[in-house]
């Protein structure tokens, strides 16, 4: 969270909302950890990371979405191991990532 504070307080001082992703969940190899987050802005900034680049726009497509609607939302994204050597990743596994809108808004 300390990585996105900062941000946060920004925006937040600014007026704007703000949903954060937290990875909730990984299985086998995951580019970052359970409690990783993303803080999505309304005006579309971002900070911090849920997927080390792998997910981040998909991600960053649902945030905005729940912070039009206030609507948490839980995703879930994996590809095998071997598929993702195959197109340049540097890993496999799976994440779940949890979206919400900031309380306080």
């Amino acid at each position: 969270m300390k990585e996105i504070l900062a941000d946060v307080e920004r925006w937040r001082e600014k007026g704007e909302k703000v949903a954060i992703a937290t990875v909730v969940a990984t299985r086998r190899s995951a580019p970052r950890p359970v409690g990783a987050k993303l803080a999505v802005s309304e005006s579309g900034e971002l900070a911090g990371s849920v997927s080390g680049g792998c997910v981040e726009g998909d991600v960053f497509e649902h945030a905005c979405e729940v912070l039009r609607s206030g609507q948490p939302k839980l995703l879930s994204y994996g590809i095998e191991d071997e598929e993702a050597w195959n197109v340049g990743l540097p890993c496999g596994g799976e994440i779940d990532v949890f979206v919400e809108p900031l309380d306080g808004e």
